[in-house]
């Protein structure tokens, strides 16, 4: 109700005035259609002063593309084409993030207004004064005219975030590992990061766009959450499972401890579930860990401080982890080539590995925090892979966006051609048949095209319902009142306010017979009109519904339900090498000789899966494929990145691998990448591979320890497992014979 008295008050305010003020009715179209159109058309999030702003800036654009259609309508052809270009580059723009995205169909419309006959380009300054009143007064009106309130910012909700995570790594380091409400602890910090899901955040607050300040804040966002994630897991961890995992031997976690005969205090220690002296002792021999996770907790207290206050946080002093983790590492290999009584059991191992993992999130939180707050272009931050993007220059960011997305793999690419190539066929048919109002032919397709061919065909159905309904009304109306505009003028407000408001609740239907109602009596005011009005407007609606329809069985009609299966498999499938590359990186000879895996390919395909993703949420319909967990896919390739990125950083061995360990782990990983593809086959839909062999389990610590007790073998299991027992549980999400 708000929206719709906001855009009634603008659109009546300038049309009334130039209508019955003035007389410039051309002037009286635009001032109406303008706030019409960027009001109710274009969905731009945000409060009153974020939309106003949107919109005073979508102006220019749009005084452009009036100039633009008023040109370009001397000829159909030239009207068509440009057409093409506009429809594109308009839908495109959603590459730039939701609020671009939002106003692109407003913008649009203000193209097709001015592409049609009558050829005047003597009207053009008539044109843009009557748009640019219109605009000003909606602009106005979303800031004064009950005004919708600010919501909690992406970085106050970071930061709310990043202080929850600060208290959970202080209370760690205190050795509060009771297991009195660990479940509970767990799953507040597991639903503290979901909270930082895109899809739970307002979609003005989503840190969306190209540049350096919303790439830097969303992988702060990402980091926030995976170090959550990793509290939760060390406030109450799982129990230890072996390296093969259940997508890759088809057993679970019991089945193969059953198989192994683990049952002795070994194992029990390797559990967690020791007795009260062995945690004593496994206490005093985590002193390290405590320290790492103070200082994770006042890295924490400063980044949600410079989140709420956005000044940077600082480069040197306590929040630095660099050292602290190299000192940590360099202790643990002390620890572990030392004398045998001096190695720390499994258990302590195994939590420094995780302690370890946490603060790198903690530190990459740091730097994109650092980078997302400045601004400013910086030296080549390391990792470099992760941080690619912070000596880059803004227009190359923004390039690369939009080159990263001309790719018919792209969603955003798929809906863009759609779209351009539905709004050009109907100025074609519109200019080729010369439609009386043939611009409510394009509004059709612009208004009811959707990105599945299912969702286009629910909503022509339900709009043709509606406007004959509407046209009924208002044919009856035009042969009662006849030329009485002062009748029309006394309809108009309650219409609008009627369509505006009733229209987004009660459906389509609905608003479009009352928009029918709407744009007749604005139209029965600025020129005589007789009841063929409301004929034309069906005849109009019902063209630009089939050409739409026709767009979208031509088109993708699928939607994003067959590019999410497509995109997400060719992301596993290319995270493959990428774990192989990182064990061939931890168990070359000499440590250190081998070259990093590259990660580019991975973070393109990255990119691809999460808007295919996003779209495929948006879309309603069919939910047959909602059992297969996309969402975890995605948190399985970034968890594969990420340790690509850090365990050769801090990991890389002192000594050479002994020969059974190095053999373990290359097999390991490569029954690893046999249960991704096999995963990105189920998700392909192309049904799973056969079962791979069982690989030979890590019989217990202190068999593992026999091998090699070097922490960069301990990380390396550990983040092999954390990757299987992710896969296992994407797999299991699927039902059998699916």
């Amino acid at each position: 109700m708000h929206r719709a008295i906001r855009v009634t008050t603008a659109s009546c305010a300038g049309f009334y005035l130039f209508v019955y003020g003035v007389d410039r009715p051309e002037t009286a179209l635009y001032a109406l259609f303008g706030p019409v159109a960027l009001g109710i058309l274009s969905p731009i999030p945000g409060s009153g002063r974020q939309r106003a702003a949107v919109i005073l800036r979508a102006l220019p654009v749009g005084l452009v593309l009036v100039t633009l259609g008023t040109v370009l309508a001397v000829h159909t052809w030239a009207a068509v084409l440009g057409m093409l270009v506009v429809g594109f580059a308009l839908t495109f723009a959603a590459v730039a993030g939701p609020r671009p995205a939002g106003a692109a169909p407003g913008l649009q419309l203000f193209y097709i207004l001015a592409c049609f006959p009558p050829y005047a380009p003597d009207t053009l300054g008539a044109r843009l004064a009557g748009l640019t009143l219109g605009v000003l007064l909606l602009a106005a009106c979303e800031v004064y005219l009950l005004p919708t309130p600010p919501t909690a910012t992406y970085r106050q909700s970071l930061a709310d975030a990043v202080t929850i995570a600060g208290r959970a790594a202080a209370a760690a380091a205190s050795g509060d590992r009771s297991a009195e409400g660990a479940d509970d602890a767990a799953d507040r910090l597991r639903e503290t990061g979901r909270q930082l899901r895109l899809s739970r955040l307002p979609p003005a607050e989503r840190p969306a766009g190209a540049g350096r300040a919303d790439r830097a804040l969303a992988q702060a966002g990402a980091a926030a959450r995976r170090l959550l994630d990793q509290l939760a897991h060390l406030r109450h961890p799982p129990p230890t499972v072996s390296v093969v995992a259940t997508a890759t031997s088809g057993r679970g976690a019991n089945a193969d401890a059953d198989a192994t005969g683990q049952d002795t205090k070994a194992e029990a220690d390797a559990t967690g579930q020791g007795t009260k002296a062995d945690a004593g002792a496994e206490t005093d021999a985590d002193a390290p860990s405590a320290d790492l996770l103070g200082r994770v907790a006042a890295l924490c207290e400063a980044i949600a401080t410079a989140l709420r206050t956005g000044r940077p946080p600082p480069r040197s002093g306590p929040p630095v982890l660099d050292a602290a983790m190299r000192d940590f590492q360099g202790l643990r290999i002390t620890q572990a080539t030392g004398p045998p009584q001096s190695v720390p059991p499994a258990p302590v191992l195994r939590r420094q590995s995780s302690v370890l993992a946490l603060t790198e999130s903690a530190r990459i939180l740091q730097t994109a925090v650092r980078v997302g707050l400045d601004g400013r272009r910086r030296p080549p931050i390391p990792p470099r892979e992760l941080f690619w993007y912070a000596d880059t220059p803004t227009y190359l960011l923004w390039w690369r966006r939009l080159t990263g997305h001309m790719t018919l793999r792209s969603v955003l690419f798929q809906n863009a051609v759609r779209t351009a190539l539905g709004l050009g066929a109907a100025r074609l048919v519109a200019g080729s048949l010369d439609l009386s109002h043939g611009f409510w032919v394009l509004l059709a397709v612009l208004t009811l095209g959707r990105t599945t061919a299912g969702g286009t065909w629910t909503a022509v159905r339900s709009a043709l319902a509606g406007t004959l309904a509407g046209a009924l009304a208002t044919g009856t109306l035009l042969l009662v009142v006849g030329r009485h505009t002062d009748a029309y003028a006394a309809v108009l407000v309650p219409a609008m306010l009627a369509a505006f408001a009733l229209g987004p609740l009660l459906g389509i239907a609905w608003a479009q017979a009352l928009f029918t109602l709407v744009v007749s009596a604005a139209f029965a005011q600025i020129a005589p009109a007789s009841w063929q009005l409301a004929e034309d407007r069906i005849v109009d609606v019902a063209t630009g519904s089939a050409i739409g329809l026709l767009c979208g069985l031509l088109a993708w009609p699928a939607g994003a339900r067959r590019e999410v299966r497509r995109t997400m498999a060719a992301l596993l499938r290319s995270c493959g090498p990428l774990i192989t590359g990182t064990v061939e990186v931890l168990l070359a000879t000499p440590p250190g000789t081998a070259p990093l895996p590259p990660t580019r390919p991975v973070l393109h395909r990255l990119r691809l899966a999460e808007a295919a993703y996003l779209q495929y949420r948006s879309e309603p319909g069919d939910r047959s494929e909602v059992s297969m967990d996309w969402h975890a896919v995605l948190i399985t390739a970034n968890h594969i990145l990420l340790g690509a990125h850090w365990l050769p950083r801090f990991d890389l061995p002192e000594r050479t691998v002994t020969p059974e360990a190095t053999a373990l782990a290359r097999t390991t990983a490569g029954h690893l990448v046999l249960a991704t593809d096999r995963v990105a086959a189920i998700c392909a839909g192309e049904g799973p591979p056969p079962q791979p062999p069982a690989v030979p389990a890590y019989r217990s610590p202190t068999e593992v320890r026999g091998l090699s007790p070097l922490p960069a073998l301990i990380d390396l299991e550990h983040w092999l497992n954390s990757l299987t027992a992710q896969l296992a549980r994407i797999e299991s999400s699927v039902p059998p014979g699916r």
